[in-house]
């Protein structure tokens, strides 16, 4: 038993950890930045230092500098759940749930566009997460959470699309889903996974072309918490080695490239969604009911291109 708690503290060397303190394992530290919002979402690192994340019940976008100077970002944010950054065209993506539309703001947060509103001539049911290629294309899941299939829009719960450019098509690239959440690109971009809230499922599909997806098969099971079944997960973020970081009751489960679990991170508030930032690329930003919190970790994120071709 000691043997195997002291192999699950490490997380199999991933992190930065504690000692044990009587007999018990220890945790990686995990360090509070912020607190006093409603419910924070969709964690987005620019690259320059400066860390985007929502407020979603209070409608905003907030900004939490180098320097630990925490701003309002964006007003009126439509409820924006997911946020990513195009760095191509240096603006940051957002799903709005509130307009159903996925909308892009300039990065002094004054500007707004819309990037995706319908598909087929009918709204979206509430965007919720994002990621984008490196062709600049925008694959989004659109669930809506309280509602039933026959009460949504589009009739299923489903994932986008959106191609590149100023006038890119929308399509519908997979659906069946028990309420898709999370969204993550692999660091090659050959694999696109998809997070269930209404299932312990994880779904991994292969992207044959930016837009174009193969059968999708499963990826891994979500641990439950005990005496429960069907608890998926929320938001998600990769490493340079292709190891995922999932947000659910129980903490960041990590998962290897090849779908084994590696081990459960506590997090003080249960988490919604994280992603890879800092000087070095190596912290976990994690946005947890009404807190934001640091985790360090031994291995750097994966950082996108999104829309900036590889020279």
């Amino acid at each position: 038993m000691r043997a195997r708690q002291r192999t699950s503290i490490a997380v199999l060397g991933l992190f930065i950890v504690g000692a044990l303190a009587d007999g018990k394992p220890d945790t990686p530290p995990v360090k509070k930045l912020r607190t006093g919002f409603r419910f924070v979402e969709g964690p987005a690192f620019d690259g320059a230092g400066n860390l985007y994340f929502s407020d979603i019940p209070n409608a905003r976008i907030h900004k939490l500098t180098p320097d630990g100077k925490l701003t309002v970002f964006r007003e009126k944010s439509g409820r924006a759940n997911g946020l990513f950054l195009h760095r191509g065209r240096g603006e940051l993506y957002a799903c709005e749930g509130g307009t159903g539309v996925v909308a892009a703001y300039s990065l002094d947060g004054k500007k707004r566009r819309v990037v995706a509103a319908s598909y087929k001539g009918k709204r979206f049911n509430a965007p919720n997460d994002l990621v984008i290629d490196r062709a600049g294309g925008v694959y989004f899941t659109d669930p809506k959470f309280g509602r039933d299939r026959k009460s949504l829009p589009q009739g299923v719960w489903a994932v986008y699309y959106r191609a590149s450019g100023t006038d890119g098509d929308v399509s519908r690239v997979a659906d069946d889903f028990k309420l898709p959440n999370g969204i993550m690109l692999s660091p090659d971009e050959k694999t696109l996974y998809v997070v269930q809230s209404g299932s312990e499922i994880v779904w991994a599909f292969p992207v044959e072309k930016p837009g174009t997806l193969g059968k999708r098969r499963e990826f891994c099971r979500l641990k439950q918490p005990q005496g429960q079944t069907g608890r998926g997960g929320d938001g998600l973020t990769v490493d340079k080695e292709g190891t995922l970081y999932i947000t659910t009751r129980l903490g960041l489960q990590v998962f290897s490239a090849k779908g084994k679990a590696r081990g459960v991170i506590a997090i003080p508030e249960t988490p919604a969604n994280v992603t890879f930032g800092g000087k070095d690329g190596r912290t976990l930003y994690v946005t947890a009911r009404t807190s934001v919190y640091a985790v360090r970790a031994k291995v750097r994120g994966h950082r996108f291109r999104a829309g900036k071709p590889a020279r």
